[in-house]
């Protein structure tokens, strides 16, 4: 009877939903804002009539332009955009006086809208704040009420990172995630192009990376089965035209995107191409498993470190970026400790294991230190998940602590740049719910959204100079068990949302309850764009009480906004002519 109510409460509910309007815009948007100052003025109606006016460059005019498919896309008001000053306007220009590089000031009064910000990304927050604040629907009249916004990020490095590696995923898929990336004010895509699955960024000078390495036979079926689906999988891959095509579309977006070519682990798919740098000469295969193969680059090998080099430069060539990631996690040593080479390497570098760290730790150390010396003598600093700290490290190597803060804490200690992405916290592919058996095959885990929204990046054990060396948070979504785009969404939406408030707000600024309440009009916007989100925090919360004196249960109904809530006792389907739910429903005969 509890399950049979509360599915078909829960259905009627999402019904309802959708069909709220309003054409007043509402500023308490997702991320929030950090300062909100509704003024004493009379307001603007954005209208067919009103310009979007800007002051600028290329990339003012492109801010100009999203901004007008923005608009278009929530109301269906298409406005024109000139680069002259005009009355009743949305104007759009940069200012020094704004204090932060990505801060804006977004003012609203009968005059006009202005967005100002420091550079054109700021400009381009103001933007988002704007368009989220719109109701969505068509209308022939939005009513801005006047306003005074002062905003600004609290970290400047704010992530998200896709594997495309066991899954791929095509280019206008990964432009659609460079949007939704946009919308929730993030400035880091963190491309995760290589693994042991495949290889798939395009290395001009080892052709076979392109070919072999992107494919696999067939791939496991569910966790840990030892079955396989007998489905060739590929060759799939970005072209380096792909990639330049890729990171043109985010840098209109004021987004980066970081590469990621993780090495000297997770390299069986470079192996099964290139069996000359591992250790035992092959043969290999691209794997058709999940986890982590203990095929890894031969560290003792002059010709691997070649290898890296020559697929750097490539990377480099096409990929702006001012870091580059280079993994460096979950090595295995086993094949390192039998291989000659690999031991005269250590020889030859008179290395010593101790108390902490074997000798083939201080060996990947020496293979992440011939990564980084080559890439800063090409003016680039590496990222590397937090196994890089075992053997020590250049001062400017970015630390990535995925195994919880530790790594992090460790890395901010030693002077190092720190990206905050615990695991326990910051991975999207874990469960999102504990109704599991309703839910797709995750890989384990439970990363609620209200458990990513309570995550704190700064550590009480860090001084205040040690706290600067924290410069963001990233969310990760590694896709063993996600094959589909929209499988993408559903991963990564609304806990895209939870990540942008702790990327942006301030500490002091954050509440779930009131976090909760700002979904709703940003669940529209993502209805606009067909986002597969999850919709978990829309369930309605049910608690029963019950009364011995009166030998009463009492059901008491709780759901997100003001959503109504009909409700019927037969098992029948709701509608909105059944019974609407006001007060709890009190049982006091069994109900079958």
């Amino acid at each position: 009877m509890k399950k049979l109510l509360l599915a078909t409460l829960i259905l009627c509910c999402g019904i309802i939903s959708c069909q709220k309007n309003d054409i007043t815009a509402n500023y308490r948007v997702v991320p929030l804002p950090q300062e909100i100052t509704l003024i004493e003025a009379d307001e603007f109606n954005l209208d067919s009539k009103t310009v979007i006016s800007y002051n600028g460059d290329e990339q003012m005019k492109r801010n100009a332009e999203l901004l007008a498919e923005y608009i278009k896309d929530a109301t269906s008001l298409d406005l024109s955009i000139t680069d002259q000053p005009a009355e009743k306007a949305i104007t759009l220009a940069t200012a020094d006086y704004i204090g932060n590089n990505e801060g804006y000031n977004l003012g609203i009064d009968n005059a006009g809208i202005r967005i100002t910000g420091k550079t054109p990304a700021g400009v381009f927050y103001g933007i988002q704040t704007l368009r989220k604040s719109l109701p969505v629907g068509k209308a022939s009249t939005v009513r801005m009420p006047a306003v005074q916004i002062n905003d600004y990020p609290r970290f400047s490095y704010r992530g998200a990172h896709l594997d495309v590696s066991r899954h791929f995923f095509t280019k206008d898929s990964i432009k659609r995630f460079i949007d939704i990336l946009a919308m929730h004010n993030i400035t880091r895509f963190h491309w995760h192009l290589t693994d042991d699955q495949g290889w798939r960024f395009e290395i001009k000078k080892y052709p076979k990376l392109s070919t072999i390495a992107a494919e696999r036979d067939e791939t496991v079926i569910g966790k840990n089965s030892g079955v396989y689906d007998g489905q060739h999988y590929g060759p799939f891959l970005y072209t380096q035209e792909d990639c330049k095509e890729i990171i043109k579309y985010a840098a209109e977006r004021h987004i980066t995107v970081i590469p990621e070519i993780d090495l000297p682990g997770h390299m069986q798919a470079a192996l099964a191409a290139y069996p000359e740098f591992g250790c035992t000469g092959g043969p290999y295969e691209v794997w058709k498993m999940w986890g982590v193969s203990d095929n890894v680059l031969c560290a003792g090998n002059d010709a691997t470190l070649k290898f890296i080099e020559d697929v750097l430069e490539e990377v480099i060539a096409v990929f702006p970026s001012k870091y580059i990631h280079i993994g460096g996690d979950e090595c295995p040593k086993d094949q390192w400790q039998k291989c000659p080479k690999c031991q005269a390497r250590i020889k030859e570098l008179g290395i010593k294991g101790d108390s902490r760290h074997s000798a083939e730790m201080y060996l990947q150390s020496f293979v992440i230190s011939h990564a980084e010396k080559f890439l800063n003598s090409r003016g680039r600093q590496i990222i590397g998940w937090d196994e890089i700290l075992e053997g020590g490290l250049a001062p400017n190597a970015t630390v990535h602590s995925w195994r919880g803060i530790d790594g992090g804490i460790e890395a901010a200690k030693q002077g190092h740049d720190c990206i905050m992405s615990p695991n326990n916290f910051m991975y999207f592919d874990y469960y999102q719910t504990t109704r599991t058996d309703e839910e797709p095959l995750a890989i384990g885990g439970y990363v609620p959204v209200e458990k990513v929204y309570s995550f704190e990046p700064m550590h009480e054990s860090l001084t205040a100079e040690q706290q600067k060396h924290i410069i963001g948070v990233q969310a990760n979504l590694w896709t063993e068990y996600v094959p589909t785009f929209s499988h993408v969404e559903y991963m990564e939406l609304p806990r895209m949302a939870a990540l942008s408030e702790v990327q942006w707000c301030e500490a002091g600024n954050k509440d779930f309850e009131d976090f909760k309440q700002r979904l709703l009009p940003l669940f529209n916007l993502y209805g606009v764009y067909g986002y597969n989100y999850a919709k978990h925090i829309l369930d309605i919360e049910a608690e029963f009480n019950t009364d011995t004196d009166r030998n009463v249960i009492a059901l008491t109904l709780n759901v997100l906004g003001d959503m109504p809530i009909y409700y019927t006792l037969d098992g029948s389907e709701p509608t909105t002519a059944s019974a609407r739910y006001t007060t709890p429903v009190e049982f006091k005969n069994s109900c079958t």
